[in-house]
């Protein structure tokens, strides 16, 4: 054998200890050499006589495998025909990869030889899989370490044998919530859902394992002996029949069959588990190989996984910038969204000084933060001493002054152009000259704010989503005077409290807040057509949207649009009122309800802010005739074709230059469509023609809002994709 990504160890007991250690990463994973290399391992313990055993560990000491190679298994799915090849040798070729895979497996745990794995880190997609296939299963005792099969968040389903095998293992009831959801669970949990056998500590992990084998067990699976019965019952047995029943229902109404791979994990279980196990493989591989010629698949694989990693690494890092470490931070405005930038800051370590305009409102910010942690505590997550640790990083105060030491300015007050100007005057008058400020704002345009900054260069817009704490992206924001160091600098921040930026250039709304709004704009407009309120709501939901345009709406807090619906009319000179502007101001001026903060806006709300229902009055507005016989599907486009074309309309103005940029930003940002990949990738799976001429027809249906803009029509004629036209590579570094 010749072996890289694996080390061969046999001891005088005949028993080898396999050490996964895949070179040049810093996690294992499933690549295509690794994965030829496990089918010589497996030839080899089945047919040398002196092999008594095998163990399988890591040689990592984070980790025993991350999963499958995802970045090899998105080269070879993009693309119909995988380069000369047609799409029929394709589809055969990538069925035979997966075959080759089950059978390496199947030969480990049909050699007749015992064979163990000590998971002496995370085993997550095809590493927990490959563990499957073992006879015994030590992990670890160390709670942080994670078991799971996570495929169905990145929109694929395990094919390692993970449908199969586990179902098999620990029953469907049990297995389907843990593969549809791509639950994680911890050794403990997974010691009593039986996945694995035995915890042991990690230094005495492969003795453990050794002393198994030692013990001369059995070695087949339980799948393989000819009394085997499946945990809970199959399909037509009576609780087995009530887990795909209610199953299936459950998962319509949470995914509303938009999501391809959450089908297929089900239709590979229920067909699955009838048959004996190779059939239940070859099932399994024929939904995998389909799943990879799905649009959807392939653009959730890329966004979700390929992208989002790219881009939290600082894929969009000027290179040329030394690398920089935020040790102390000034937050200025202790509110919910300050107190919030501050507890993330605390957590990576950071020193924060937070100011407000008296210590009553920034020692309030800092029992924000506490807040946090005290939910934590609550669900078992983290301990008094921690949030002791944690607070002790926060120092609220009144004064300035006490910002002469910060490395790096985060300004959060009041969104209000006076306000955050007077705000930045006071801070730049004490900060260090190599200070860099950020200001946090939703809409308003840099270049305008960095005019109350002695130091333009060093201004940067640095754009939090709320709650901060659970909220993964940030918008970073470069004026025209913003310098690479700036940028850099910013970036390096984001990436030490664990966010995934996004860089953006200047312009009223930058391209979260633009793109977002149009969503609650066309439910507003579908309002204005007499579309009824719950059935905007609905369709929105159906559409791939986490929540209506009116639950949002109240979530961002009605009278903030007010505010900016009014900053951005006087911004531009405008005299008269919109419909909408109107309308907000009935809502919340008038019938004091300024969202879910208050417990009242178009929803009402109860204590913990749960959404009770629509407010009652709302539904009588216009004497109570609302439609309901409106298109679903036209609706459902309307949702996504509007938020899409404003993501094109900013690539034409320069706001956004990289597509990856785009989807991720509106997927972590507001929550567009994740099976879509993201609105650019939306577009390009339709095709820039069709987009085009759907945008026409709803020009004309519904007004002007829907107009194609030039760059949308010049790439339709020339039959272009934005992922094409505004490749990663072709990005300045």
């Amino acid at each position: 054998m010749n072996l890289t990504n694996f080390k061969w160890d046999q001891d005088a007991d005949g028993i080898v200890t396999l050490i996964w250690d895949v070179p040049g990463r810093s996690m294992n994973v499933l690549t295509n050499s690794a994965i030829a290399e496990l089918a010589q391992v497996a030839e080899k313990v089945a047919s040398d006589a002196t092999v008594k055993g095998l163990i399988i560990t890591s040689g990592k000491s984070n980790g025993f495998c991350a999963g499958a190679a995802l970045d090899e298994m998105e080269g070879n799915a993009s693309g119909a025909g995988g380069g000369k090849m047609s799409e029929q040798d394709a589809i055969a070729a990538r069925y035979s990869g997966i075959m080759q895979f089950h059978n390496a497996l199947r030969k480990l745990e049909t050699c007749g030889k015992p064979v163990a794995a000590a998971i002496n880190g995370l085993a997550l997609g095809g590493g927990l899989e490959v563990t499957l296939a073992c006879h015994y299963r030590v992990v670890a005792d160390n709670p942080k370490l994670q078991l799971g099969l996570p495929e169905a968040k990145v929109g694929l389903l395990p094919g390692g044998g993970g449908t199969q095998r586990l179902p098999r293992l620990i029953g469907a009831m049990q297995a389907l919530p843990l593969i549809l959801q791509g639950t994680s669970v911890d050794p403990q949990k997974a010691l009593a859902l039986k996945i694995v056998h035995a915890v042991a500590p990690l230094a005495g992990l492969v003795e453990a394992a050794k002393t198994w084998i030692k013990s001369k067990p059995e070695a087949v699976q339980p799948w393989d002996k000819k009394d085997f019965k499946l945990p809970g019952g199959g399909p037509f047995s009576p609780g087995g029949g009530q887990v795909f029943t209610m199953g299936n229902a459950m998962l319509r109404k949470e995914s509303y069959g938009n999501y391809p791979a959450q089908r297929y994990i089900m239709s590979c279980v229920y067909e699955g588990i009838q048959v004996p196990i190779d059939a239940g493989l070859r099932i399994e591989a024929r939904y995998f190989v389909k799943l990879l010629m799905d649009p959807a698949s392939r653009n959730m694989i890329r966004s979700l996984f390929l992208s989002m990693q790219d881009l939290g690494k600082g894929a969009r890092r000027p290179r040329d910038q030394a690398p920089s470490d935020v040790k102390t931070l000034g937050v200025l405005g202790a509110g919910v969204m300050g107190g919030g930038i501050a507890y993330v800051s605390a957590v990576a370590g950071i020193d924060v000084v937070l100011v407000d305009t008296t210590i009553e409102k920034a020692n309030a910010g800092r029992d924000h933060a506490g807040g946090i942690i005290d939910r934590q505590i609550e669900k078992g997550r983290s301990t008094p001493e921690k949030k002791a640790e944690i607070l002790s990083r926060i120092h609220p105060t009144a004064d300035f002054a006490d910002l002469k030491n910060v490395d790096f300015i985060v300004e959060a007050v009041f969104e209000d152009r006076a306000v955050k100007a007077e705000a930045t005057k006071k801070a730049c008058a004490v900060i260090p000259k190599s200070a860099v400020f950020g200001s946090n704002t939703s809409t308003l345009p840099i270049g305008g704010l960095a005019e109350a900054s002695d130091r333009p260069e060093s201004f940067i817009g640095v754009h939090f989503f709320s709650p901060v704490d659970r909220m993964g992206l940030v918008e970073i924001i470069r004026g025209k005077q913003t310098n690479d160091r700036a940028l850099a600098i910013a970036m390096d921040y984001v990436q030490k409290i664990r966010k995934t930026p996004i860089v953006v250039n200047d312009s009223r709304g930058f391209y979260t807040s633009r793109c977002v709004g149009t969503f609650p704009g066309e439910g507003m407009a579908m309002l204005s057509e007499g579309i009824h309120p719950a059935m905007i709501e609905n369709v929105a939901r159906m559409a791939g949207m986490p929540m209506g345009p009116l639950e949002l709406m109240d979530s961002i807090g009605i009278d903030t649009g007010l505010k900016v619906a009014r900053q951005t009319k006087k911004d531009l000179g405008i005299t008269t009122t919109s419909p909408q502007e109107d309308f907000f101001a009935w809502i919340v001026e008038k019938s004091g309800r300024p969202g879910r903060k208050t417990g009242k806006g178009f929803y009402d709300y109860d204590a913990k802010g749960k959404r009770v229902r629509l407010w009652p009055e709302l539904l009588s507005y216009k004497g109570g005739h609302w439609k309901t016989d409106a298109d679903v599907d036209e609706m459902k486009a309307r949702f996504l074709t509007i938020q899409a074309l404003e993501a094109a309309r900013c690539f034409e103005e320069g706001v956004i230059t990289d597509a990856r940029d785009a989807d991720v930003g509106a997927i972590l940002g507001w929550g567009y469509a994740p099976f879509t990949g993201g609105p650019i990738s939306y577009i390009d799976t339709i095709g820039a023609a069709a987009f085009v001429k759907r945008c026409d027809a709803f020009a004309a249906k519904y007004g002007d809002r829907f107009k194609p803009n030039k760059l949308l029509r010049d790439m339709a004629a020339k039959n272009e994709t934005f992922y094409g036209r505004y490749a990663p590579q072709k990005q300045a570094a």
